[in-house]
C-alpha cells in the first residue's frame, strides 16, 4: 500500500510539472485581454502571470499595523491545567478565528487582473504580521474561581496572518473575463491553480525535484519488498530442504535398525509382506546420533529432532536454523485412541507428531 502512494504521488508531482510547462505565460497583463479573446472560444485559456499585490480598498490591521488584502486573526487562550497526578500541565484553548478577505488584483505596471479563489490555491500561504501575548488581569476573584476549576489563566496569545499589498506573486489559472469585461484569473475545472510568491520556473524545478525523490523512495521501497519476499521464500524452501534430509537420515537408520534386528533373531521368519513393512512403526531418532529417541525441545521454534545429549552442544535448531534460546525435555505419553506415543511439554499446547511420521504426512 505504500508503495502505492509513493507512485501515485510521483505520478501527481509529475503531472503537476508537466502541466505548468505546458501553460501560456504572459509577460505583460495588457497582453492578456487580447490573448483571452483569440484563444479562449476554443478551450479555457490558463495562463501564468505575476505582479504586485494591489486593492482598491485594503485592510488595515489592528495589531501589526500592515495593509492587507487578506487577513485570518487567531486569538488562543493559554492555561495551566491541574491533572489528577497533581501536577500543572500548560494547555491551550482556541477562542477566535477570523477571516477577511476584500477584492484584490496583480499589477505589474502595464495593467492589473484580478485574482479569485487563492487561498484555495496550491503554494498560497500567509504572513505572519503579528503575534502578541495578553497576560490575564489579576484579578483575585477570578483567579479564585479558576483556581477551583483546576485551572489558571496564563494570557491570550493573538496571531494576526496578512497577505499585504505589494507583494510580489505569481498566479497559474484559468483566465476570464466577467459580465463587464474584467479580466480575472481563477481554479481551472482541470487543471493547475498556484498563487505562491516563487516564479513559474522555481514552481516547476521544485516539482521535478519531489517527483524524483518520490521516484526513488519508491523504487527503493519495491526493492526492499522484492527482498523480503525472496527473504521468506528462501528461508522457506531451505527449511524443507533440511527436514526431508534429515527425514532421509532417520528412515535410513530406522531401516538398518529393522535389519539388524531381523538377522539377529533366529524364531521370525526372514520374508514379509511389503505392507506389514511399512505399517511397523518408526523410532523417533535423534538427528545428529541416529541412536536415541528425540526427547528435546527446541525454544522458541518448538522443534524436536535431535536427543538431550546431543542438543547441549547445538546453538542453532537443525531445522530452521533459528538461534537455542532454551532446551527443555519432553515428556511421552499414550495415546489412547491410536496408542500412537506424542511428545507434550508444558509450554507447547499442542501435539507434536514424531519426526519420522512427518516424513509421510508434511503438507
Amino acid at each position: 500500500m505504500r508503495n502505492a502512494e509513493y507512485s501515485k504521488t510521483t505520478f501527481g508531482k509529475g503531472l503537476d510539472a508537466e502541466a505548468l510547462k505546458s501553460v501560456t505565460r504572459v509577460n505583460q497583463l495588457n497582453e492578456l485581454a487580447k490573448l483571452l479573446d483569440i484563444e479562449s472560444k476554443v478551450l479555457p485559456l490558463v495562463v501564468a502571470i505575476s505582479g504586485r499585490v494591489g486593492s482598491e480598498t485594503p485592510i488595515n490591521c489592528e495589531y501589526s499595523g500592515l495593509r492587507g488584502v487578506i487577513v485570518e486573526e487567531t486569538a488562543e487562550q493559554h492555561f495551566l491545567k491541574h491533572n489528577d497526578a497533581g501536577s500543572w500541565i500548560q494547555d491551550s484553548a482556541l477562542m477566535l478565528s477570523m477571516s477577511k478577505e476584500v477584492p484584490w488584483y496583480l499589477d505589474d505596471g502595464t495593467d492589473r487582473t484580478f485574482v479569485v479563489g487563492a487561498r484555495g490555491a496550491s503554494g498560497f500561504a500567509l504572513t505572519v504580521g503579528s503575534e502578541v501575548f495578553e497576560e490575564s488581569g489579576r484579578s483575585l476573584v477570578r483567579g479564585t474561581l479558576d483556581y477551583l476549576q483546576g485551572l489558571k489563566m496564563l494570557g491570550v496569545k493573538r496571531i494576526e496572518r496578512v497577505l499585504p499589498t505589494g507583494t510580489s506573486l505569481s498566479v497559474i489559472g484559468e483566465a476570464v473575463k466577467d459580465d463587464i469585461g474584467t479580466v480575472r484569473i481563477q481554479r481551472p475545472h482541470k487543471g493547475p491553480f498556484y498563487v505562491s510568491p516563487k516564479t513559474i520556473d522555481e514552481l516547476i524545478g521544485n516539482l521535478g525535484k519531489w517527483a524524483r525523490w518520490y521516484r526513488y523512495a519508491s523504487v527503493g521501497l519495491t526493492v526492499f519488498g522484492v527482498f523480503l519476499i525472496a527473504k521468506h521464500a528462501i528461508q522457506y524452501i531451505m527449511e524443507r530442504r533440511r527436514r526431508w534430509e534429515l527425514q532421509s537420515r532417520v528412515l535410513a537408520a530406522a531401516a538398518k535398525r529393522q535389519g539388524q534386528d531381523s538377522d539377529g533373531s533366529n524364531g521370525k521368519a526372514e520374508n514379509g509382506s511389503d505392507s506389514s513393512k511399512r505399517e511397523r512403526p518408526i523410532p523417533d531418532l535423534c538427528v545428529i546420533c541416529l541412536e536415541q529417541e528425540y526427547n528435546a525441545v527446541f525454544l522458541p521454534c518448538g522443534h524436536m529432532c535431535c536427543c538431550t545429549a546431543c542438543s547441549s552442544h547445538l546453538t542453532n535448531c537443525p531445522l530452521c536454523r533459528r538461534r537455542i534460546e532454551q532446551i527443555s525435555a519432553s515428556i511421552p505419553v499414550k495415546d489412547s485412541c491410536q496408542g500412537t506415543d506424542f511428545l507434550f511439554h508444558p509450554r507447547i499446547r499442542c501435539k507434536i507428531l514424531p519426526i519420522a511420521a512427518i516424513a509421510y504426512n508434511w503438507k
